[in-house]
């Protein structure tokens, strides 16, 4: 198993309130949806170099409490499913319908009365040919996921 962490991030919310909202993946719907028919999140696609017409995908993901599927082309749909709960501290993931077995951990812990600060873990089983294809790719993106969980509003 090939190992990513991402750098710690610090939040301005209490770790209650970053749990609440991280442990319950329906509470993703309304930022999928922004994003879908956000003019600026498109804008700032194209300034980034990717295609805004990938943000009709977002429309296509379902949710539920436990489950995320995401469709992926060429693979098909990737699902990962909350498989444990800590609360106030931790939330484990595993991959479903996935080319690759893998685990997400997003853990939290307060730092003061009102912040808190959160860490992603990926542990995935690559053999030695992805791990030298996409090893690189994963730690980046680990990075890039918990940045973006650190700007949501909590």
């Amino acid at each position: 198993m090939s190992k990513y962490e991402s750098q710690i991030k610090m939040l301005n919310a209490p770790v209650e309130r970053v749990y609440a909202t991280l442990s319950n993946l329906e509470n993703f719907r309304p930022i999928l949806e922004n994003a879908a028919n956000n003019p600026m999140v498109a804008e700032k696609m194209k300034e980034a170099g990717q295609d805004p017409a990938q943000l009709e995908k977002l429309k296509e993901v379902e949710l539920s409490a436990d489950r995320i599927a995401i469709p992926a082309p060429m693979i098909g749909t990737i699902a990962l499913n909350i498989i444990e709960r800590e609360e106030n501290k931790c939330i484990k993931f595993a991959t479903e319908q996935s080319p690759v077995d893998a685990n997400l951990w997003i853990q939290v812990l307060p730092v003061s009365t009102g912040g808190s600060k959160m860490r992603l873990t990926l542990k995935a089983d690559l053999n030695m040919m992805m791990k030298m294809m996409i090893g690189k790719k994963l730690e980046e993106g680990i990075d890039k996921f918990a940045d973006m969980l650190a700007m949501l509003p909590y």
